[in-house]
């Protein structure tokens, strides 16, 4: 395993004086990490990005490269962490999230999940660290029960294709909150519903980036099933703020806590919109619904 960890220097100074301590963002080449990387800086942290960049893209942070207060790391969280990077605060963004993505490398997959919240736990733990675990709204399977509460233990196909990314999520979780009970350690665990905007990728396989590069280029929109299976899209920005708000409560809940909007849309209604909103003449075509692809989805935030 390649252990060599490459520090990229940040080489412009004058930015204003930091005041909230340093934090670690792994992932943060991400869509979701590359926007927190932003807000942590903006919020006065010392910022360290962490990434393999498997699927996170250096131009991502290409607006922050060149911050005082911003550090990037490559390497991969599956291998061990120099302890010696003391931190305040961890995030831990680091999984791919699409099926293609996470599909692709299925062992590699889990091992991100499990053998990089080790890692973390153990660096958290090492500095007496704030530590937040971006987990998923996968962790709810195909659910039962809608919408999805946060006790609710979910409806998951332990063996199947998605299973290296549903079951790592949980298997994360279950790290995480173990190591609360037995250290003591500050952690914050969210579950992630779907989410869009700057910076998604278009070939990551999900339905929002789908529709919209199948629209422009007047391709058929592909809906898998009949269309009738629901989501909930929130926006990255209104996320973000979701894990500022999660990071700054006074004491961690004992519990994971969904983070998405409630709104819920049919794919057909989702289809239609991209098609009007982008003038498109593609049609729509239905494919076979993938092998446990939940017919509905939307966080119970109450």
């Amino acid at each position: 395993m390649n252990r060599v960890i490459k520090v990229l220097k940040p080489v412009r100074s004058g930015r204003k004086s930091i005041d909230r301590g340093r934090a670690l963002v792994t992932g943060g080449a991400g869509f979701l990490g590359s926007h927190l990387c932003e807000r942590l800086l903006a919020d006065g942290y010392e910022v360290i990005a962490l990434d393999n960049f498997h699927t996170g893209k250096r131009y991502n942070l290409a607006g922050i490269a060149r911050d005082a207060a911003f550090t990037c790391i490559s390497h991969d969280v599956v291998d061990a962490l120099p302890m010696d990077i003391a931190v305040d605060e961890i995030y831990n963004l680091a999984c791919p999230a699409s099926p293609p993505h996470y599909q692709a490398d299925p062992i590699h997959t889990f091992k991100t999940s499990v053998l990089g919240a080790i890692n973390l736990l153990e660096l958290a733990r090492r500095h007496n660290a704030k530590i937040f675990q971006a987990s998923t709204s996968e962790v709810y399977g195909d659910p039962l029960v809608h919408p999805q509460p946060e006790g609710y233990f979910g409806n998951v196909n332990t063996h199947g294709p998605r299973a290296c990314y549903d079951e790592g999520k949980r298997s994360a979780e279950t790290l995480f909150f173990d190591y609360a009970r037995t250290y003591g350690l500050d952690i914050r665990v969210a579950r992630i519903f779907n989410t869009y905007g700057p910076r998604m990728r278009p070939d990551d396989g999900r339905v929002v980036s789908n529709f919209i590069v199948q629209a422009l280029r007047g391709d058929d929109i592909t809906v898998y099933g009949n269309g009738t299976q629901t989501r909930s899209f929130c926006y990255v920005e209104d996320l973000i703020e979701g894990f500022m708000r999660l990071m700054r409560s006074p004491a961690g809940p004992n519990h994971p806590v969904n983070l998405g909007n409630p709104g819920e849309f049919t794919v057909m209604e989702l289809a239609e919109f991209v098609l009007d909103y982008t003038n498109s003449r593609s049609r729509i075509v239905h494919r076979p619904l993938p092998v446990d692809d939940p017919r509905r989805r939307k966080p119970d935030i109450s």
